[in-house]
């Protein structure tokens, strides 16, 4: 007898979904209720849920607001895969950076002690809500180098801009309506060169959870730019200090770090919960050759790792023994592309907005706990 029903759900505020990832959440929620001993009950909108009983389990295919959770009986972290905020600016980039000053204008619910708890796990930089603190941001930023603007609705690397003058920045504001920027911001920040980003984050599923860090993936996508593709991950059973545990570069420790600090803070906002807690950490030189990491964004929902995530947590919750698994999820892109063999999931598909590409997950080592003598 199923303990309980996992279900996918088209959350109110999110994007539409491309095919490749409808179909990849769809497949991480069969593995998930799977692995629960749930059954799969698709999509939750379908009519066949509205008989479903027992404990339902969400998947979303974006982070929830703290009304919408509440609507359909989402009242822990337990009960679902991602999470959820008071706000909707809260599940964005926006809140990375701190505003101009205490005038400025922004959102309601905005929380100033939030950005001065993350102020150090960051790079320097500005999220605006109108123009007059966007050229603001821009007059006190240009003084160092480039910066680089960030729409918080993009995610992938998309939506992004470098400018190294005030006369961009101003031709850039003409792409955004006033109400746009009022309600959605914009991010400036600092503009590193020679990026590598790290993957990092905590998993919490039934009784289990496990940490990970590791290393993005960059590919070439069908238009011959640089694109997501992928994540390697190391996850270990267990939480923060676990991770701590594991062998890792000054460099890759102080990301793990910065992770762990914009992960804390989040307990600022009431109502806020998340099973789900991926931070992306940029690692690279700034305009004087000096080296610099800050977190990203966070991305409290299922994302591109999520391939990953679902191998490691199998392994972790088939064997007790198991404490360290590298696995990872790879995207690539153009024709007659083949998984490798060892693949345990994977797609192939002529994707309408992406083209041609294939996703797959691969689990590369498994670490058992020493035997006692």
């Amino acid at each position: 007898m199923p303990k309980g029903t996992v279900v996918t759900y088209a959350s109110r505020l999110g994007k539409p979904l491309r095919a490749h990832q409808r179909i990849m959440l769809v497949a991480d929620a069969k593995a998930i209720a799977g692995l629960t001993q749930y059954e799969f009950g698709g999509d939750y909108g379908a009519a066949a849920n509205n008989k479903r009983s027992g404990h339902i389990y969400f998947v979303p295919d974006d982070t929830l607001l703290l009304d919408e959770a509440e609507s359909l009986g989402i009242r822990a972290a337990t009960d679902l895969y991602g999470g959820v905020v008071p706000h909707p600016f809260v599940k964005t980039k926006a809140i990375t950076h701190p505003l101009v000053d205490k005038d400025a204008h922004r959102p309601d619910g905005w929380l100033f002690r939030f950005g001065e708890r993350i102020r150090n796990a960051v790079l320097p930089g500005y999220t605006v809500f109108c123009r007059r603190d966007a050229r603001i941001a821009a007059g006190r930023m240009l003084l160092r180098g480039p910066i680089r603007l960030k729409d918080p609705r993009e995610a992938g690397g998309r939506g992004q801009t470098v400018i190294t003058a005030p006369n961009e920045l101003d031709e850039l504001l003409d792409r955004f309506s006033m109400d746009n920027l009022a309600y959605s911001g914009l991010v400036l920040e600092e503009n590193l060169h020679q990026v590598a980003t790290l993957s990092v984050g905590h998993i919490a599923v039934s009784n289990l959870s496990f940490t990970y860090c590791g290393r993005q993936r960059v590919t070439t996508n069908n238009e011959n730019r640089p694109a997501y593709g992928g994540s390697d991950l190391i996850c270990v059973r267990g939480g923060w200090d676990a991770l701590y545990q594991l062998p890792m570069g000054h460099a890759v420790r102080v990301g793990v770090e910065k992770a762990r600090v914009y992960d804390e803070a989040t307990n600022a906002y009431a109502g806020f919960m998340a099973s789900r807690r991926n931070y992306d950490v940029g690692l690279g030189l700034d305009v004087n050759g000096n080296y610099g990491s800050g977190v990203f964004e966070s991305s409290w929902r299922a994302g591109g790792a999520t391939g990953a995530e679902v191998a490691a947590l199998a392994e972790f919750m088939r064997d007790s023994s198991v404490e360290i698994v590298e696995a990872s999820h790879v995207e690539e892109f153009g024709r007659d592309l083949e998984p490798p063999p060892e693949a345990l999931t994977s797609i192939r598909l002529d994707d309408p907005q992406d083209g041609p590409m294939i996703r797959y997950t691969v689990v590369r080592r498994i670490e058992r706990a020493k035997r006692r003598a």
